[in-house]
């Protein structure tokens, strides 16, 4: 490889490690708004508690509950064998949920001695789970918390006679069951302004985690509509800084639900009758702190349901029904509440166009983990058993790039005898590949067959929760890079390093297309290693799959070259126009 080439890969990859960077300068972001709330306190307390700042982004502020600035927070918590819940007598909903099967953090090198952290869902959020918002309903005054059995009450009145009455009752899978009621006990008839129910807010599990895993749904009784931080971004190509959108909303009488979520935890509510509307904001709650430092304040999506204003006359009252799922996006139990409430529940997986491969896939792997293998042997198994499928097809790709390869002098000579006449061109360029029996696409057609099952692949081992904490080789987390050590803050990760030593490798055994110039043939037997550095910080369940498809293909590879019937092909000319002998005149 020349010096120029090598030049050219050098910058190509510093300009992908460094495009973010260089986009903030040249188009640095607007300012944040310093539109501030104040909201309850991120700590767990029961008396006097300060209340953070939630900044909300753009001029819409976060749905909060509105309480006394003195007014003690109470707290109660309910415990089964899933989760634990607390409940706050600020805004009298479910201030947060602590998953007790998962923990925050995997800890690969069992540093922390003391009790692990609980992975949770809705922690420092501005607002708890069902807080209603908005409007006389949002008047301030806190609420009086009861608990029989595994049912919780939260009860207040306030100053005009409207009651507001929320009980939530605890149940298994991850499942709970509410019901807000408003009642007038006043001899008047009350206006209730249009106001807001809270589903929650997507809040990262841990502090390191991409903000990009973060996202709201809803389900309109036909399909699933997603929202994340890059639509709120509005960046033009992802890149290039657009004006922020503050609000996003949809829904016509039809939200069946509405969830939000992060890589691998939901928290979705489900009405018993649809509500009208829903509407997600990107907040940015404040900066968490530990013994060292401060760390960047982190981004949350909040989404809720919004409801028109009501009139209530004397002794009348109005009551919503709800079910809760607060739990991990599992597609299994996601897939049997869906059916039993037949809402396609599943949908919350998220697995995209390719969702039908993703789903076939994942099934696979939890089967052959029931059968015994662990998760990072499923994913080998898989791979494996893919590559067999697709045998036919590569190995009839490769015949057919050997033969093109074959066929490149005499398609040289005709390129260059009609190079004038690219219509004539083409014209005998085809002619000829059609009486040799090769086509164009009989090396690409192969090979895009097998898209849809790498994307499936791809997303599926990106929201596989079964991968959380399972344990391969040297990494302990299939489900985040295998990192073994860190030189200068820089982590080392060998899978990736391995996966691009077999694609580079792969690379220079696999035929280069006819007619491709010299310095793009060289280029592209370096390209393999921009995958690298793209995929350097993914998960390691991916990495180990890629890495063991190259390994299959070299394998492959090999056994074609060693067949000697593989690119010879028969030179067939272009057949000639037969002459015809005119005919005697009599």
């Amino acid at each position: 490889m020349d010096r120029k080439s090598v030049i050219v890969l050098v910058v190509s990859f510093a300009l992908i490690l460094l495009w973010p960077k260089m986009m903030n300068q040249l188009y640095p972001p607007p300012p944040k708004s310093t539109n501030l709330v104040t909201t309850a306190t991120n700590q767990l307390a029961t008396t006097n508690i300060s209340a953070p700042t939630i900044a909300a982004v753009g001029t819409n502020a976060a749905a909060i509950p509105q309480i006394e600035k003195d007014a003690p927070e109470k707290l109660l918590v309910v415990t089964n064998d899933n989760a634990l819940y607390t409940f706050t007598s600020h805004g009298g909903a479910l201030k947060f949920i602590e998953l007790r099967k998962y923990p925050q953090t995997i800890d690969c090198e069992k540093t922390n001695a003391g009790p692990q952290l609980m992975a949770s869902l809705n922690r420092h959020a501005p607002a708890p789970i069902l807080a209603l918002t908005d409007g006389s309903v949002a008047e301030k005054g806190s609420f009086n918390l009861t608990r029989s059995g595994d049912t919780v009450r939260a009860e207040r009145t306030l100053a005009s006679g409207l009651v507001e009455i929320k009980e939530f009752q605890i149940s298994s899978n991850y499942l709970l069951s509410a019901k807000v009621r408003l009642e007038n006990r006043s001899a008047q008839t009350i206006v209730v302004p249009g106001h807001e129910l809270v589903v929650g807010t997507a809040t990262a599990v841990r502090t390191n985690d991409a903000p990009m895993t973060l996202g709201a749904f809803w389900f309109n009784g036909e399909k699933a509509v997603h929202v994340d931080e890059g639509w709120f971004a509005n960046k033009t190509l992802g890149c290039i800084p657009g004006t922020p959108r503050e609000e996003f909303s949809g829904g016509t009488s039809n939200v069946v639900w509405a969830a939000v979520h992060n890589q691998f935890f939901t928290l979705a509510v489900i009405p018993k009758e649809a509500a009208p509307k829903m509407v997600s904001r990107l907040v940015v709650l404040p900066a968490p702190t530990n013994s060292i430092t401060t760390l960047a304040p982190l981004k949350a999506i909040q989404t809720s349901l919004a409801y028109p204003s009501l009139t209530l006359t004397a002794n009348q009252g109005m009551e919503r029904q709800y079910t809760i799922y607060a739990g991990p996006k599992e597609y299994n139990r996601l897939a049997r509440i869906g059916d039993d409430l037949k809402n396609k529940l599943d949908l919350l997986m998220n697995f995209g166009f390719f969702g039908f491969f993703a789903k076939m896939l994942l099934l696979s792997m939890n089967g052959l983990h029931a059968l015994g293998l662990t998760y990072g042997w499923a994913i080998v198994a898989i791979t494996v058993i893919i590559k067999l499928l697709f045998w036919p097809l590569t190995n009839a790709s490769t015949k057919s790039m050997k033969r093109m390869a074959a066929l490149q002098p005499q398609m040289k000579a005709i390129a260059d005898k009609y190079k004038d006449d690219p219509a004539k061109k083409n014209q005998k360029t085809m002619e000829f590949m059609k009486e040799n029996k090769v086509s164009p696409l009989g090396g690409c057609l192969p090979m895009l067959l097998q898209i849809p099952v790498f994307f499936g692949f791809y997303t599926m081992l990106q929201s596989a929760i079964e991968l959380r904490g399972a344990s391969f080789l040297w990494a302990c987390d299939l489900s985040q890079a295998d990192t073994v050590a860190h030189i200068a803050g820089f982590p080392i990760n060998p899978r990736p390093l391995l996966m691009g030593v077999t694609m580079l490798f792969q690379a220079r055994l696999t035929p280069m297309s006819p007619g491709m110039d010299p310095m793009q043939q060289k280029i592209m037997k370096y390209m393999p290693l921009m995958f690298m550095f793209i995929l350097y910080k993914m998960s390691a369940g991916l990495t180990l799959y890629w890495t063991v498809q190259n390994l299959l293909t070299i394998a492959q590879m090999k056994l074609t070259k060693t067949d000697p019937t593989i690119g010879q092909t028969k030179l067939v000319a272009p057949a000639k126009p037969k002459s015809v002998t005119p005919k005697k005149k009599k």
